[in-house]
């Protein structure tokens, strides 16, 4: 029987303490819901800078990950929708934050390339407009696709429900949104969880990131190891 692989459940202090100044970091959450807010707020306290975002949005200026962006922690953002977080259109205006938007299902298209190892994908979007200018144009059966190239990060920092030892998480409700897809394309995964259980207390037809994909698990407040049995 193969050697069970426990997971560190640790503070989010220290489940950050390896990201450094111009990590990438992709991180979970659409709008309010499954932003690993413990993580971001340990983050934010580092004082890491010249991070390049990867996220869906920019939240709003005092809310998770956007205050990596208003407070002038990251260089760059590549993200579908920045309008409710002023912060990120006024630095990008003022020339102090680099910004790519990208539409959403060619978002999370790049990072699930960049999950699965491929090579890129082509997609009709964007064809006949501006975005032709900085990208490679296929025509394939005498019609054109933009080629868009996958999109990895250094960490994903990722908010899921329960967690087991081994790492397996679940989610609750919409709170799934981008979480699942990018712990797939990072080099480091840290998942924040409502609570850590015992080995078989998942049923795994729940299991929607396995726990091959998470390397450090953190309880959401830094609250004590919870086991449920």
């Amino acid at each position: 029987m193969p050697t069970k692989v426990i997971k560190p459940v640790t503070s989010a202090k220290e489940a950050v303490s390896g990201i450094e100044d111009g990590s990438s970091i992709m991180v979970g959450g659409f709008n309010y819901g499954g932003i690993p807010y413990t993580l971001i707020d340990a983050l934010v306290e580092k004082g890491v800078k010249g991070l390049t975002l990867i996220s869906n949005d920019t939240a709003y200026e005092d809310v998770g990950h956007g205050k990596l962006v208003s407070g002038g922690q990251a260089k760059k953002v590549i993200a579908s929708h920045v309008g409710l977080n002023k912060a990120t259109s006024r630095l990008y205006n003022e020339g102090k934050l680099e910004l790519e938007l990208v539409p959403q299902g060619t978002l999370v298209e790049r990072i699930r390339a960049g999950g699965f190892g491929l090579g890129g994908f082509l997609t009709p979007t964007g064809v006949g407009t501006v975005v032709e200018e900085r990208h490679q144009v296929l025509e394939v059966d005498g019609k054109k696709f933009i080629l868009e190239l996958p999109l990895k990060a250094d960490f994903a920092l990722i908010r899921a429900h329960y967690a087991d030892r081994m790492g397996n998480l679940t989610y609750f409700g919409t709170n799934r949104n981008f979480n699942p897809i990018m712990a797939t394309a990072a080099d480091v995964v840290v998942a924040e969880v409502d609570a850590v259980v015992d080995v078989g207390c998942i049923d795994p037809n729940d299991v929607v990131t396995p726990g091959i994909l998470v390397d450090i698990l953190v309880v959401k407040g830094d609250s004590y190891y919870a086991a449920r049995t």
